[in-house]
């Protein structure tokens, strides 16, 4: 397997209610990222919400309310070059795929997301 040297990281709020929309939606967007070239692709939701002697809390942080759920997701590319080829063509095929779709509400607040690439420097 190629060695990762660049990820793609997200923070985000789901509602509880909507967990099973945005687990679809991440499961056919990991397909894609992973058909496109992408080395990996994780979604992981928040498990040990408040370790104790920890300043911020990843809940506390994005001020998660009640009936929230906590998603840590991230992409792995080879490069940040590899990485902008992969999105690319991921955001073709869905502009493709959704080109007659009417816009759909997403399953969260894309308000409260984070995403940044990240260079890898240990590992």
């Amino acid at each position: 397997m190629e060695k990762a040297t660049y990820v793609d990281g997200f923070v985000l709020v789901v509602p509880k209610a909507k967990a099973a929309a945005y687990k679809k939606m991440a499961t056919e967007g990991r397909e894609a990222w992973l058909k496109f070239g992408a080395l990996d692709y994780k979604e992981c939701v928040i498990e040990d919400a408040n370790p104790k002697d920890i300043v911020a809390p990843f809940g506390k942080m994005i001020k998660a309310k009640p009936g929230e759920q906590v998603w840590f997701s991230y992409i792995t590319f080879s490069s940040k070059t590899h990485r902008n080829q992969v999105n690319k063509k991921v955001m073709a095929h869905f502009g493709e795929k959704y080109a007659d779709a009417k816009p759909q509400a997403m399953p969260f607040d894309m308000k409260r997301m984070a995403y940044g690439g990240f260079k890898v420097v240990v590992g």
